[in-house]
């Protein structure tokens, strides 16, 4: 085995202690991680993206987190139903667990991306998460990526009565910056790139002098990016 191979073994295998799940098959974390931008500038035909994981992860997710509401809330109507999960799986939340799972070292990304900041983008990371589900449910079955979902998603689930959840970062901000400097964000779009099925938009966010920037498969989730970022800023700002 050559050293870049002792080392890509050593990556997973500190990326499994932080999931919680052993692979089977480590080919499958490593597609989980691989972007699309990576595949594009290989040689190798036989590369896939992890596009077709993340599809997948999607509906494992989506159908997790549904089995865990019916379960945990028995009160809820349909439609509550699906307002708790909304908040629950979004391209937000998913990358907050991506960050505390640390995925964004382990991508891999094209040099162009990786330059760009790829590895703290929502949209990719919130993909990333998504084929990783895919990846535990491949090589273990349902009941094991059921059981990762429910671990991550533990303490928003436990919030659904209380309608409170962390991540929504512009009321935080909108809170923090009326409070503290008189002021209300003011959100601007800055970028738009991709074709029409698959946007994705960049928003500037200002404040008490300070800029954030954040990107998103939506206004809204650029939006909430940029809130996010700004927070951190203020947070150090004097």
């Amino acid at each position: 085995m050559t050293t870049s191979q002792n080392e890509e073994t050593a990556d997973n295998q500190r990326l499994e202690t932080a999931l919680g799940y052993h692979f089977n098959d480590p080919a499958l974390l490593t597609g989980a991680l691989c972007h699309s931008s990576y595949v594009n500038e290989q040689s190798r035909d036989n590369l896939e993206s992890n596009e077709r994981l993340e599809f997948l992860g999607d509906a494992v997710l989506n159908l997790s987190i549904s089995h865990l509401l019916m379960q945990r809330y028995p009160e809820l109507a349909e439609g509550e139903l699906s307002r708790n999960r909304a908040q629950l799986v979004n391209e937000t939340q998913l990358a907050a667990i991506a960050r505390k799972l640390s995925l964004g070292p382990h991508l891999l990304l094209g040099k162009g991306e990786a330059l760009t900041g790829g590895r703290e983008k929502n949209s990719i990371l919130a993909d990333a998460a998504e084929a990783v589900i895919a990846a535990i449910y491949l090589d273990g079955g349902f009941d094991a990526a059921f059981a990762f979902v429910e671990s991550r998603f533990s303490r928003q689930l436990a919030k659904v009565n209380r309608g409170r959840y962390e991540t929504d970062y512009k009321s935080q901000l909108q809170e923090h910056a009326q409070s503290v400097y008189r002021e209300i964000p003011q959100y601007r779009v800055i970028e738009t790139r991709g074709p029409d099925h698959s946007k994705t938009f960049r928003v500037q966010v200002s404040v008490a002098d300070v800029t954030a920037e954040g990107d998103g498969k939506s206004k809204k989730m650029a939006e909430q990016e940029a809130a996010r970022v700004g927070l951190e800023l203020l947070d150090k700002h004097p």
